[in-house]
């Protein structure tokens, strides 16, 4: 809860008082699932997943139905794919193929400790959030999660998850209070796009250093355990 000065009334400061954190690669380490889901996809549907994985690499962080919009031309087959995918992904999850980047879940523990509110988002669709939060145990690990549909069917690199957290939550009350957390440099455009004060990059994932301040980072991280200190030496 923020006063009218844009104070946190828990812990008498002012900050980044919310936290958007993205999932496959930032928080949750899933081996390369996302390719190996779009190449069942791709064969399941009679497409040739060689001709497509470099654009599926260069766009992580995007909404998947996005990229098959690009990749097919056709609204159909892109809805078929996207479900062919999701389908996939939610099977590999089943089998146990994903777990949570070493320290994630202490990091957002201790920045709810802090009074921060976080928010998990996801390219995926919902069906396919929830079957990851409860495959991790995760359900309640954050105030809220969102999927590109929860913001009006923009995922990344359009800032409409990030804004739809700000909107939803009222954890702060200027954009610039808000910092958002992810591996792509998608993520990183979503921040910059919706104005977060902090947008940082984190290397257990899609892309590098120089991606990911190419396309605006503030800060680079070796990963998401080290936010909570990040923030409080931002704020210091």
């Amino acid at each position: 809860m923020n006063d009218m000065n844009g104070t946190n009334s828990r812990t008498g400061r002012s900050g980044h008082d919310l936290v958007v954190l993205d999932m496959a690669g930032t928080t949750v380490a899933d081996g390369g699932l996302v390719e190996q889901a779009f190449t069942v996809a791709a064969e399941r549907l009679g497409e040739d997943p060689a001709a497509m994985i470099d654009h599926v690499r260069a766009t992580m962080g995007e909404s998947k139905i996005s990229v098959f919009r690009h990749l097919l031309g056709d609204e159909e087959r892109a809805q078929q794919a996207n479900r062919a995918f999701e389908q996939a992904y939610a099977e590999l999850v089943d089998g146990g193929r994903i777990a949570p980047v070493p320290g994630a879940a202490e990091a957002i523990g201790a920045l709810r400790d802090r009074g921060r509110t976080v928010v998990l988002t996801t390219g995926f669709a919902r069906v396919t959030q929830d079957a990851i939060l409860g495959a991790l145990g995760w359900r309640d690990l954050a105030e809220a999660t969102l999927c590109p549909a929860d913001a009006g069917g923009r995922g990344r690199p359009y800032p409409d998850m990030v804004l739809a957290a700000f909107l939803r939550t009222g954890a702060v009350d200027d954009v610039r209070r808000i910092a958002v957390v992810g591996d792509t440099s998608y993520d990183m455009l979503s921040g910059v796009r919706a104005g977060a004060g902090v947008v940082a990059g984190v290397l257990t994932g899609a892309h590098d250093t120089a991606q990911l301040e190419r396309h605006g980072a503030t800060h680079v991280l070796g990963s998401v355990a080290a936010l909570p200190a990040l923030l409080d030496r931002v704020e210091s």
